[in-house]
């Protein structure tokens, strides 16, 4: 009798580090790729300010070459 408990102990506990091992390495996975993430998007990320800034240049292009081409329509029409 004692000999089925103290099996049935010593599987219960293998059981467990076992779980415990799989949920540490399925954890360790996730954080890997967390910081991953959080990294590409990082490099990738773009201040507000900065955005605004070249859109704004961007727009400011975009009406001279409009106005270019108003006063070359104005010419030949």
């Amino acid at each position: 009798m004692i000999e089925a408990a103290v099996s049935g102990t010593i599987a219960v506990f293998t059981a467990v580090v076992a779980l415990h091992s799989r949920m540490h390495n399925r954890i360790s996975e996730v954080d890997k790729r967390i910081d991953h993430v959080e990294l590409r998007i990082a490099e990738k990320y773009v201040q507000r300010e900065e955005l605004s800034s070249a859109l704004q240049k961007m727009e400011d292009h975009m009406i001279r070459i409009e106005n270019k081409l108003d006063q070359i329509v104005l010419r030949n029409g």
